[in-house]
């Protein structure tokens, strides 16, 4: 079931940053299916269209949303780092290592914020307007009971936090507006994979997408600058 984004204005640019990922690709799949806005536009660091460590290419990405000249209704930022080749989630603090721990910061929390610093301006002074970005449940300081991914939950725990602070000055002058991170649940992606749990069954790309537009959906701006659930409900810091 496609979600329906009815409370948007007709028409505008939806944007959804890491369209190559499962997650990204499901989004804009869905907004491109909603028929809500004039213009889906997906980037994603594969196809070079921006680099979450350089600040000058997101600078670049916000001027070519600019030139598009619709007004930016929607952004969805779907990127994330959790493992890779060089790096996995440590399981005692005898795996902390300094770059690593920079590595996640610059990519899960600096620059989705640096995503924010160049978009938030462009989000219109009226009307429904919102920035999403995919954070995690495990970046929640009072849910964590298990431990261990000190560096990813640490660093998702700085996106909500600059996010939050981001909202609070996002009010001031676009009421309309709303920045809030949210928690996709866990979903059958390549950065999940490695670390099933039986307690939670991945759910598919699509159907995640579908959820998390339903929420963005509902949102109001009362709700900005709060961690969300796939449900809507609210987490703890």
């Amino acid at each position: 079931m496609t979600a329906q984004l009815q409370s948007f204005p007709n028409g505008g640019l939806a944007v959804v940053f890491g369209a190559s990922g499962g997650i990204g690709h499901a989004v804009q799949t869905a907004l491109v299916k909603s028929g809500q806005f004039e213009q889906v536009l997906g980037l994603s660091r594969a196809a070079g269209d921006f680099d979450l460590t350089d600040e000058a290419s997101i600078a670049g990405a916000a001027d070519r949303i600019v030139e598009i000249g619709l007004p930016l209704r929607l952004v969805v930022v779907a990127t994330g780092l959790l493992h890779d080749d060089a790096m996995q989630p440590e399981k005692s603090w005898r795996h902390l290592d300094a770059d690593n721990l920079a590595r996640s910061f610059a990519i899960n929390a600096t620059g989705p914020a640096l995503l924010a610093k160049h978009l938030l301006p462009l989000l219109p002074r009226h009307g429904k307007a919102v920035f999403a970005a995919i954070s995690a449940k495990v970046g929640s300081i009072g849910d964590n009971h298990l431990g261990g991914w000190y560096g990813y939950r640490a660093a998702k725990a700085a996106l909500n936090q600059l996010l939050h602070t981001a909202a609070i000055e996002l009010r001031r002058n676009r009421p309309e507006a709303i920045c809030v991170c949210m928690h996709p649940g866990t979903v059958a992606t390549t950065l999940s994979a490695p670390f099933g749990n039986n307690a939670y069954t991945p759910v598919p790309p699509e159907a995640a997408a579908d959820r998390l537009l339903g929420v963005i959906e509902r949102l109001r701006p009362i709700e900005s600058g709060q961690l969300l659930d796939h449900t809507g409900l609210p987490l703890p810091w």
